[in-house]
């Protein structure tokens, strides 16, 4: 496929330099250049998922073990004394 890119002075003049640094003609630099843009987009198809870590840092340390257990106990005290 043959693409036709108007492109600004000043990134026509970068895509030179570094097409003369690597020992390419421009065209093959860009090609370079759009083959590991395409390929990292198709590799991450959509942007990074965010985790929960962290959502709750504002309200404060998370209970110990020893508490949770406490309250728990404190929850279920007497849970199903009034069962016939």
């Amino acid at each position: 496929m043959t693409l036709i890119i108007d492109l600004p002075e000043d990134l026509e003049a970068a895509i030179r330099m570094h097409a003369q640094a690597e020992g390419v003609d421009e065209a093959g630099y860009a090609r370079r250049v759009l083959e590991r843009a395409l390929r990292t987009s198709l590799d991450r198809p959509g942007p990074p998922l965010k985790t929960g870590r962290g959502l709750l840092a504002g309200y404060g340390p998370a209970p110990s073990a020893d508490e949770i257990d406490a309250n728990r106990a404190d929850m279920f005290r007497g849970f199903g004394e009034n069962v016939p």
